[in-house]
């Protein structure tokens, strides 16, 4: 991982130093567990806790010998323990190690992910009900639609950030899962019960079922859920960088005064932080298809995961804690314009309001057919002359015979048109929306 896009807490959590205490503390734990049900002396499980240390650059020089990470470490941990090391490893097989303290790694990264959606999801909640109504117009296909307010917008995002909380803490759980079944996870030499307790003291659950290795579902589905996220960040960015276009400008993002938009163009203030998330979540969905084909081993295990998953876990968790971090300041400072909201909203003349003057006309007594007809002339003239559709409806005989310059008037009311929008506040936050 590129370290400008590195947090230094998760990058050191994803340090050489960081995974091999991982390995220890399961190398430790499991020779405790077996002195207590007498398999290894006791006077050998201490030794192991109390001598057991490791130097990076040691096992390095070892394991360009012995080609083999895990017997580079354990011959390096063995050489601080003394003759007790012979008990060091016992009754355990590489992954036994690797899966279960990746899982310690995972736990601690995901706590800080949490954290983050956590922080993301408290900032959109305050800013949808800061903007809760303030109107501005709603797009679909990139054309101007019907009102909304600028708070829906926020309160969508809000909403989607639940569920990817419920979807991650469930991945994140998922992962939380130790294996120290054996060489083909048959419990050679290790018991079920043995394998229980070891995690138990690790704060880890136990896999039902394992091969020599957790089986990779787990993975893959934990690497979509910030992939998830990612997209779900990428869909909030891309709007941000729509509102902040010149021709629309209701929102944009916060532009320090020392900030520099652009080398040859002094008056550019550009969506750099929105154009970054979208640029890194392409990265993250990518990870999310070498997870997927890391599924598939050969019978029991091979390798070919877990060269993938070097690069994938430490880049997933780091990128997600990364850009929520920066999604989170992007929403928490975001510069919002309610009076060009406004001034987009009306600046078709009245054109946004033609469905709720369809339905006042069928209500009025014209057949559907014929309010749609004469509603959509009138929408056309406007759209390729240029003129004030209200004005256009005003001055209609077949309109005004059916409709009081007074009911026109409400149809062309912005508050008629969100008057249910604290009513969709209530459902989605549980609670009243302040007046």
């Amino acid at each position: 991982m590129i370290d400008r896009y590195t947090r230094p807490e998760m990058r050191l959590l994803w340090s050489d130093e960081t995974r091999f205490r991982c390995w220890l503390e399961v190398e430790a734990t499991a020779s405790e567990v077996l002195a207590d049900a007498g398999i290894v002396p006791r006077e050998a499980a201490k030794a192991i806790r109390e001598r057991g240390t490791f130097s990076v650059e040691r096992i390095r020089e070892i394991e360009r010998q012995t080609r083999h990470d895990v017997i580079a470490f354990t011959t390096n941990v063995a050489e601080n323990v003394g003759p007790e090391a012979r008990w060091l490893h016992f009754g355990l097989t590489s992954t036994d190690i690797v899966d279960t303290a990746q899982a310690l790694q995972l736990k601690q990264a995901s706590e800080r992910i949490l954290a983050g959606l956590q922080a993301l999801a408290g900032v959109l909640r305050r800013r949808a009900v800061e903007f809760a109504r303030t109107p501005t117009i709603g797009r679909t296909h990139g054309v101007h639609a019907e009102p909304t307010t600028f708070g829906m917008k926020l309160l969508l995002w809000y909403s989607e950030c639940l569920r990817n909380i419920t979807r991650f803490t469930a991945a994140a759980e998922d992962m939380r899962v130790g294996k120290l079944s054996g060489a083909v996870g048959s419990y050679g030499t290790i018991t079920p019960a043995l394998e229980e307790e070891i995690c138990r003291r690790l704060g880890l659950q136990v896999a039902p079922i394992s091969t020599q290795v957790l089986q990779r579902d787990r993975h893959a589905a934990y690497v979509s859920a910030l992939a998830l996220i990612a997209s779900s960040l990428d869909k909030i960015a891309t709007e941000v960088r729509h509102l902040q276009r010149t021709e629309v400008r209701e929102a944009e993002e916060f532009f320090n005064p020392q900030q520099k938009g652009s080398s040859a163009m002094p008056h550019k203030r550009n969506p750099i932080t929105a154009e970054n998330i979208c640029g890194l979540a392409r990265v993250m969905r990518a990870n999310a298809q070498v997870a997927f084909e890391d599924v598939a081993l050969w019978h029991e295990r091979d390798i070919s995961h877990s060269s993938a998953e070097r690069v994938i876990l430490p880049d997933q968790t780091t990128l997600a804690d990364y850009l929520l971090t920066k999604a989170t300041d992007l929403i928490d400072r975001l510069l919002v314009y309610p009076a060009r909201m406004r001034r987009n909203l009306d600046l078709t003349g009245g054109l946004v309001f033609s469905g709720q003057l369809l339905l006042d006309l069928a209500e009025a007594g014209m057949s559907r057919e014929d309010a749609y007809r004469t509603v959509q002339t009138l929408a056309m003239k406007a759209w390729t002359e240029d003129l004030v559709f209200r004005d256009l409806v005003l001055s209609d005989p077949e309109i005004m015979a059916r409709l009081s310059s007074e009911r026109v008037a409400r149809a062309f009311n912005v508050d008629r048109r969100l008057e249910n929008v604290p009513a969709i506040f209530e459902r989605v936050l549980g609670e009243p929306l302040p007046a």
